[in-house]
């Protein structure tokens, strides 16, 4: 059982530095950079706030030990949708590998805490 947790709280916090803190960092002290991702793929500056707050809302979700059950499991949902999508994304436009395979990378840490998640909760 220790054994899980310390797997589960490994890839959390690994998620929650790469798709909460590193987002939120970039939005409060270099907002000048905050597009920088999503507007060479054609994605609207609005857009990569809208991206910003479901990050950062989702980190919490999955960490915060209280999180309901379904509000967690929406959250591993959104959080898989996004790093998919961004997958896609450069796979369509700019095909750079490295853009390609880092989504990729960590949604299997996501599906590492994901599955630990589940091991460690009494009711699933």
């Amino acid at each position: 059982m220790k054994k899980n947790k310390i797997i589960f709280w490994v890839a959390t916090i690994i998620i929650v530095l790469w798709e909460g803190v590193m987002p939120l960092g970039t939005l409060l002290f270099a907002p000048q950079y905050v597009n920088a991702g999503t507007k060479p793929l054609g994605y609207p500056d609005y857009f990569a706030y809208t991206l910003i707050i479901g990050k950062v809302l989702g980190a919490l979700a999955i960490t915060l030990p209280k999180t309901p059950g379904k509000l967690k499991e929406w959250a591993y949902a959104g959080l898989t949708f996004n790093l998919i999508f961004a997958f896609i994304s450069h796979a369509a436009v700019d095909k750079n590998i490295g853009f390609m395979l880092m989504p990729l990378v960590v949604l299997g840490i996501l599906a590492v805490s994901y599955i630990y998640n589940n091991k460690i909760q009494p009711n699933g």
